[in-house]
């Protein structure tokens, strides 16, 4: 599939704008998000339409940036084909060539939540998502749809990670990844990243959708060391030159 190839979805869909607040990524700016209307089943077809158009998905919703007078937020995919594992991501493949990798649907299970709400506790205790509640793993990463996906990360038997992704006709999209906060060494959100382009590679999908980078977000610089990467301008995905 051609990068600069753009999808328009087949019928008329509705959309609303967020009223402004407090930007999550960038200190003292305001945000504005558009949502697909939540009454629309986030169904495949649109979905993988509007993922081309650079729409991410949370739980039941459609969204992606819409803010005046700022475009920081730029969607990123990798080009499974072309991508090369750096040294750095080599050795993070054998570090983790003892875990166990299975695919589960995005359904709640108890075990998962605790490992997400310690990794919030843990990990982001001064972000928006703290404290960790049942309701709110539930509405973030659960999904009655054949293509929500789990992916459980295990050492003998002993659950170390989750990633959530979605599994669309041209690609992965990752969602959110969770961890035992005491595997640091293992840098096991950047070997799910690595998981999820090999599964795309063996599934021969072209793209890994990374959702949103922000050059001035250091929480995002990681995004940069998966090269090759694109960017959505407008409507055509062209190559991001690393800074």
């Amino acid at each position: 599939m051609s990068s600069n190839t753009s999808y328009q979805p087949d019928r008329d869909l509705r959309f609303f704008l967020t009223v402004p607040h407090a930007c999550s990524y960038l200190e003292g700016r305001e945000a504005t998000t558009l949502f697909l209307d939540p009454q629309e089943s986030p169904a495949q077809g649109v979905y993988d339409s509007l993922a081309l158009l650079g729409f991410r998905r949370s739980g039941r919703h459609l969204y992606r940036p819409h803010c005046e007078g700022c475009s920081a937020c730029i969607s990123v995919r990798i080009p499974v084909a072309e991508f090369s594992p750096n040294r750095t991501q080599r050795r993070l493949l054998r570090r983790n060539a003892d875990l166990t990798l299975q695919l589960r649907p995005a359904i709640y299970d108890p075990e998962h939540y605790a490992l997400y709400a310690r990794y919030i506790r843990t990990r982001h205790a001064d972000g928006d998502m703290y404290p960790p509640s049942h309701e709110q793993y539930r509405t973030f990463l659960t999904l009655d749809q054949p293509y929500a996906r789990l992916l459980e990360f295990r050492l003998a038997g002993r659950l170390l990670a989750v990633t959530a992704f979605d599994r669309l006709g041209h690609g992965l999209s990752a969602i959110y990844t969770f961890f035992d906060p005491d595997q640091e060494r293992r840098s096991l959100g950047t070997f799910a990243i690595l998981s999820l382009i090999d599964l795309a590679h063996r599934r021969d999908l072209p793209h890994v959708y990374l959702g949103y980078w922000i050059r001035e977000c250091r929480k995002m610089a990681y995004k940069q060391s998966f090269q090759p990467l694109e960017r959505l301008e407008g409507r055509r995905w062209q190559r991001l030159i690393p800074s």
